[in-house]
């Protein structure tokens, strides 16, 4: 498999002969407003595409949107994605969402349950995006596991923090490569909404065989973790061999 980074958490997949495009956001940089309140209020985007829309649809299979808050399925890809473009989505809501927008060859995923796409199976996994209140008002969102023969197992996390789910995900599936989101985004109240450097560690300790692909870094105004600073304590914590956090159009093989 080839997981390269495009930009927060908009990653392509290339598994089982298949390339999937993950929570596509194409908008231009300060296109759209920031969330907030935070600690910072730059418009969003804050930075800019590393490539352009048509390179990183090139032979793209099929669109995974794990759950459809702005910075992950925004109005630029739903203006840009073909309609006949094969969508997964985590439940009628959004799914309603996506043909209201034109789109015509829309899936429905439910937890638990594999889904075959051309010898590749799908199964949507829980997430919890926050504590609390938050996790609540953040509503509903998914990860993802791939299995296939002759690849090694992914599990994409998706907007989640650290919590048992996560651990039984790891023991039930024993993935050996995971993507996590994990730039800490939150706002002034209500705690993390994505992992941090210490819920990768903990994801870590639990598959410390796995390697680890951090994403969502650095690119909407509500980050609170920077690739630097993760760096330095993957670094601290000896993770340096498992753990990666690609720059932006940067691409890992495994």
């Amino acid at each position: 498999m080839t997981i390269q980074q495009i930009r927060n958490a908009t990653v392509t997949v290339e598994y089982g002969g298949q390339k999937f495009l993950i929570d596509p956001m194409f908008s231009k940089k300060g296109a759209f407003e920031s969330f907030g309140p935070a600690e910072r209020d730059d418009r969003n985007p804050i930075v800019e595409l590393p490539m352009a829309v048509e390179e990183i649809l090139e032979g793209v299979d099929a669109v995974i949107v794990t759950h459809t808050h702005e910075d992950h399925f925004d109005d630029a890809a739903k203006e840009q994605l073909p309609k006949d473009m094969k969508l997964f989505m985590q439940d009628e809501a959004d799914a309603e969402m996506a043909k209201e927008s034109g789109f015509t060859n829309v899936e429905v995923m439910e937890e638990g349950v594999g889904i075959g796409f051309n010898d590749i199976e799908l199964t949507e996994v829980d997430g919890r995006h926050g504590y609390g209140e938050m996790a609540k008002a953040m509503g509903n969102v998914m990860g993802l596991v791939f299995q296939h023969p002759e690849e090694k197992t992914l599990y994409l996390a998706g907007d989640t923090v650290w919590y048992e789910e996560v651990q039984e995900n790891i023991d039930v599936y024993k993935p050996e490569v995971i993507i996590l989101n994990g730039g800490q985004n939150q706002f002034l109240e209500g705690g993390p909404l994505i992992m941090g450097k210490e819920d990768i560690y903990e994801v870590f300790k639990a598959a410390p065989e796995a390697d680890i692909v951090v994403s969502h870094m650095e690119a909407v105004n509500h980050w609170g973790l920077s690739r630097e600073e993760l760096k330095n304590f993957i670094n601290e914590k000896e993770m340096e061999s498992n753990v990666v956090v690609p720059d932006d159009g940067e691409a890992y093989s495994y």
